[in-house]
């Protein structure tokens, strides 16, 4: 190589920082830029060279002109070969839960059936598969040329992946042209890696490296005119420079100074028209061969391109050494003679680009058309066919639409829903036959979900307006239109659609199907106008439903929640929940969403029973992961297991969730309804950790405030924010958001503080101007949370009555929320209460339980209020105890004693052995059997 000695003494210096001993030793990232012909693949040739002789595994691949559209093409190349002969019980073995998620993807396997993965989760899958080989081959040298070329998918993943190799026995390497670099392959420009430095641009040769490169070829004899000519007709481009030589020596021209006016038409031979002149040159069947090369694209199958170009078996083979002759094609991966089994592959991409845009556009159209034949019949699959029929013109061709719906039907299984998109797009424009424009429209309506909501939006109601007699089909596309209107936050217009499919269906299960969809987005819809009446009738249908199937189970459900938002009795609550948890109830259905699911853990929770809530999540949670659903899906499930974790007062490991559920929402987007849900969850832990301007910090960092999303959060947005407010000491603005709380929620017929404590914090925020409403407020709730009847709420209510109450009357309030909260699963609401009771009666036993109970919860700022009223009054700080997270022999046989007790005891102070099983167990003393059933199964 010439005049790249800079470049490959970073090579070299990566390499041994790579191969070295000592801590010192590890992973890096290099980019080359620079434009066409500049050397870039013969130095990532070099470089492989070097890897492999320093013992490296080298994993090499190449982006493709005319593979950009083929999801993956990257990666398979990167990884295929490293698991080439591994059986599918190896790799199952191997990859684990990963295997069915990123091995379509991969072209490992074929995709299952069901719901894809989303694009994040396959992305982690990827990530995992790459890791994993990383680190059981290391050292691994990554080399990836003409990065700019490559499909987005394996793009997007590798760019992001990037930042990683400094952590890895890994130096990931890129060659690019810059001007055609895609956004979201950024992390190559950047470099984030130990280096600290910019890509590497690559400088044309100085004349005098052209002069060697002339000498080297022709002789030392050439002069000085002939080299500085041909360093000026190829502006010092390695490739021109060397292909020039090339054709200098196959002339027989003597490189004197008289001879160099003719390098100006050798080196113009080499490129656009005087290319396209040579090859004509070869003759008509040469030309045809080419052409069908050109338009395969990299690792082109001989027999394939015969085919395309109609040729004979022995014309095809003429043209092939015709072609390698003329420097045009070569072995793929080699220079050797070529063997008809390997593929072929252009000299340099500049050659194939030229070539491909000389063939005429109509002619062009056709090749792909018959590429896309031939690769079908060659056994390669329609999703190979797809990207050459995106590229031809629309023919009412009904073998193109059922191609290319069955090639989106693979990348969407397989997690890649925009080359789906694509392809669909192409299938309706060919047009599809009239009966199928309906389905064609569901299928890119699905595709382009996760993407373009409006699009989506857009194509499933122009296939509602198509004629077509598939009620299935049809029932399909109004549920995933208000599924993606929802989404969108126009959870109303969810509502309508359904309301007027379920007016025109006249089969009674099916109506119950839509029925059922329309009650769960009736139930997000903060602002929906007839909640009362919705309710009613919500409750007669799932009272006279037995649970039969899946949608009468999401009904009961539905009743389940709303009886819970409603106030309604918590047995009643858990009565419906338990109907539907009799039989296992999936979270990542196919045809369903998992909130309905969501809601009947959910319900648990506010029940007093978080215990099984968690349980619920648990095995939630790991079926999203068993899909590949490490979005959206995951942070929800995070998000509310933290919510959970803050409602038992387990508020370090709540907050450790809420970021976790934070940092997955920052993936799908800011002030989408699962960043609502996991700022909401995260403000809540931090307040309750005492830490104010932290959690006012996060919440102007995420524009936490108005206007807040249609569809209803919980916690509820405003209501937290209100708190926030509350907690800085802006009492004026706190009222006026938690009376639009009022607002909004009182004519629904929201009543639950257990849901919702909002009157509770109004009590708070106007006691001091105005006692007495205050007090009545306080009253309001309090008779609310015995209605619904679950202890944690009605000692938190309690607790705040006592706050706003007059002195006389506090004692009694506080004693009965202790007692209450001590048998309860709700750790910081106990502490709170108990430190007030101990600060009211000066009571140092008191204030010492609510120190210990507060450092369990991880109150720290209770700790501190608590502990400084303690000190005050001469008592002594408590020493912090081993906390033991596992429930204790004797904690069991307490539990056990209040299983077996006839009726439960009114003892004049708390049995804290007991209180310390609830907390522990999850659950209030009433579900202290099933409790104590569970944690038996889970122990064995």
């Amino acid at each position: 190589m010439v005049e790249r000695d800079t470049e490959l003494a970073i090579v070299d210096e990566a390499l041994d920082q790579l191969t070295g001993p000592g801590p010192e030793a590890g992973g890096a990232l290099l980019a080359f830029s620079g434009p066409a012909g500049l050397g870039k693949t013969t130095l990532l040739a070099e470089l492989r060279r070097r890897a492999h002789a320093r013992s490296c595994t080298v994993l090499a691949a190449r982006g493709g002109e005319q593979e950009q559209s083929q999801p993956f093409h990257v990666a398979r190349q990167l990884i295929q070969p490293q698991l080439a002969g591994t059986s599918e019980q190896e790799l199952r073995a191997a990859l684990g839960g990963w295997y069915p998620i990123v091995g379509p993807a991969l072209g490992l396997c074929a995709p299952e059936q069901g719901p894809p993965p989303d694009p994040q989760g396959l992305r982690d899958g990827l990530d995992w598969v790459l890791t994993h080989l990383v680190v059981k081959r290391a050292p691994v040298t990554l080399v990836l040329d003409d990065a700019h070329w490559a499909d987005p998918e394996s793009l997007s993943w590798l760019a992001a992946f990037a930042p990683r190799a400094e952590h890895l026995p890994l130096l990931l390497v890129v060659a690019y042209r810059p001007d055609e670099l895609p956004a979201h392959a950024d992390a190559f420009r950047t470099l984030p890696g130990r280096a600290g430095q910019a890509p590497l641009p690559l400088a044309p040769l100085t004349p005098a490296a052209v002069a060697a490169l002339v000498r080297d070829a022709l002789g030392d004899h050439a002069d000085d005119a002939f080299c500085k000519e041909a360093w000026a007709v190829t502006t010092g481009n390695p490739f021109e420079a060397v292909e020039l030589t090339a054709k200098v020596r196959g002339r027989g021209l003597r490189p004197v100074e008289e001879n160099a006016p003719q390098l100006a038409d050798l080196a113009a031979a080499q490129r656009g028209s005087g290319l396209v002149a040579r090859l004509e040159r070869l003759g008509p069947s040469t030309v045809r061969f080419a052409w069908a090369c050109a338009v395969l694209g990299t690792a082109i199958p001989q027999d394939i391109a015969a085919r395309v170009a109609a040729l004979g078996i022995e014309e095809a083979a003429g043209a092939t050494t015709r072609l390698r002759d003329a420097r045009i094609l070569s072995a793929a991966g080699s220079t050797s003679d070529h063997d008809p089994e390997t593929g072929l592959e252009f000299v340099h991409p500049l050659i194939a680009t030229a070539i491909y845009r000389a063939i005429p556009d109509a002619l062009r159209v056709a090749l792909h058309g018959k590429a896309a034949a031939a690769v079908v019949d060659a056994g390669l699959g329609s999703s190979a066919a797809a990207r050459h029929l995106l590229e031809t013109h629309p023919e009412n061709d009904p073998w193109v639409v059922r191609t290319l719906r069955e090639a989106a039907g693979e990348n969407l299984r397989a997690g890649a829903p925009d080359a789906a998109r694509r392809q669909l797009a192409r299938a309706l424009r060919e047009p599809p036959d009239f009966d199928e424009r309906a389905a064609v429209l569901y299928e890119l309506g699905c595709a382009s979900l996760l993407t373009e909501p409006a699009n989506t939006v857009n194509h499933l109601r122009a296939a509602l307006a198509e004629p077509f007699d598939d009620t299935t089909l049809r029932q399909g596309i109004v549920i995933r239109l208000a599924q993606v209107l929802a989404h969108s936050d126009r959870l109303a217009e969810a509502s309508e659609s359904l309301a007027r499919e379920i007016a025109r269906t006249p089969d009674v299960r099916a109506r119950l199907r839509l029925q059922s969809e329309q009650f769960m987005w009736d139930a997000f819809n903060a602002a929906e106008t007839d909640s009362p009446a919705r309710s009613r009738r919500l409750a007669r249908l799932a009272d006279r439903l037995t649970g039969r199937d899946l949608t009468e189970r999401y009904v009961i459900a539905l009743r389940a929640w709303d009886a819970c938002l409603r106030g309604e009795p918590v047995d009643v609550v858990l009565h419906h929940a338990g109907r539907v948890l009799e039989r296992p109830f999936s979270w990542a259905h196919e045809d369903r969403g998992f909130e309905v699911p969501v809601l009947a853990a959910m319900v648990h929770m506010y029940a007093d029973r978080p215990g099984r809530a968690e349980e619920l999540f648990e095995a939630g949670t790991a079926e999203f992961e068993r899909q590949g659903w490490r979005g959206a899906h995951l942070s929800f499930a995070y998000s509310l297991r933290a919510y959970i974790r803050y409602r038992r007062g387990r508020l370090v490991e709540a907050e450790e969730l809420a970021r976790s559920g934070l940092r997955l929402a920052e993936r799908v987007g800011r002030r989408t309804p699962v960043h609502w849900y996991a700022i909401a969850i995260l403000l809540t832990t931090l307040l309750a950790r005492g830490r104010v301007d932290e959690a006012w910090e996060l919440a102007q960092e995420h524009e936490f405030g108005a206007p807040f999303p249609a569809a209803v959060v919980f916690p509820d947005s405003q209501t937290v924010y209100a708190e926030l407010l509350l907690a800085r000491g802006e009492v004026r603005a706190a009222v006026a958001e938690l009376e639009a709380v009022d607002r909004r929620l009182t004519p629904r017929g929201i009543q639950n503080p257990a849901w919702c404590p909002w009157q509770l914090h109004l009590a708070r925020a106007v006691a001091a101007d105005d006692p007495q409403r205050a007090r009545t407020l306080a009253a309001d709730a309090v008779r609310r949370a015995r209605a619904f009847g679950a202890p944690s709420a009605i000692g938190q209510a309690l607790r705040v009555a006592a706050e706003v109450a007059a002195p006389q009357d506090r004692t009694a309030l506080l004693r009965e929320a202790v007692t209450l909260l001590s048998a309860s699963p709700a750790g910081y609401e106990l502490a709170r209460a108990l430190a007030a009771l101990g600060y009211g009666l000066r009571d140092a036993d008191l204030l010492t339980a609510a120190v210990v109970t507060a450092r369990e919860c991880g109150a720290d700022g209770l700790v501190e209020e608590a502990t400084e009223i303690l000190t005050g009054m001469g008592g002594a700080l408590p020493a912090a105890p081993p906390r033991a997270d596992w429930v204790t022999e004797e904690e069991i046989r307490a539990a056990d004693l209040a299983v077996r007790s006839e009726k439960e005891p009114e003892p004049a102070s708390p049995d804290w052995v007991l209180s310390a099983a609830c907390r522990k167990l999850g659950t209030d003393r009433s579900g202290l059997r099933a409790a104590l059933e569970a944690f038996a199964r889970s122990s064995t």
